[in-house]
């Protein structure tokens, strides 16, 4: 039993609450309208207070309407159920449980940084930020293995011979 909504999301700024079916604010950069930032505003200096910690050079904040109560419990729901069907798509293994029993984490993990600058260094090429997931998950399946490998060797440890 879940406790219904009482607002659509938080100022990103000043963590006001921001109502179903109000006015906020967004930046125009790609970056801050990912799904996973996804940065919303409550006003114009709420928003002016995010450029400077993120260094745009050029950027506006646009007026948006928050979506009806209705609206965004369909787009929950629908993300969730679509987190089930990938999560029963993905192969055995591919995203084994942490020691404490809960999910392990789906971060990236590596540095968006060093990967583009050693693409650049070796080809002169820019780097995708969707790279990053696709390679972290190559990064999981290639430790999920390695972990297999030093259980069936009776170990506690992941050497580098389990690569």
């Amino acid at each position: 039993m879940t406790a219904e909504p009482v607002f659509w999301k938080r100022c990103s700024t000043c963590k006001k609450a921001l109502p179903f079916e109000s006015v906020y604010w967004e930046c125009n950069v790609s970056t801050c309208n990912r799904p996973r930032t996804a940065l919303a505003f409550c006003s114009v200096p709420c928003w002016d207070a995010h450029v400077p910690t993120l260094r745009h050079r050029d950027a506006w904040a646009e007026e948006r309407r928050s979506p009806r109560r209705e609206e965004w419990e369909r787009q929950q729901r629908e993300e969730a159920t679509r987190s089930e069907r990938a999560a029963a798509r993905a192969p055995a293994g591919a995203s084994p449980a942490s020691p404490a029993g809960g999910p392990a984490p789906r971060e990236v993990l590596v540095i968006a940084s060093r990967l583009k600058a050693y693409v650049r260094a070796r080809s002169g090429m820019n780097t995708s930020d969707a790279v990053l997931d696709v390679l972290s998950d190559k990064l999981r399946a290639l430790c999920d293995e390695a972990v297999r490998r030093a259980r069936l060797a009776g170990r506690q440890t992941v050497l580098e011979r389990d690569f």
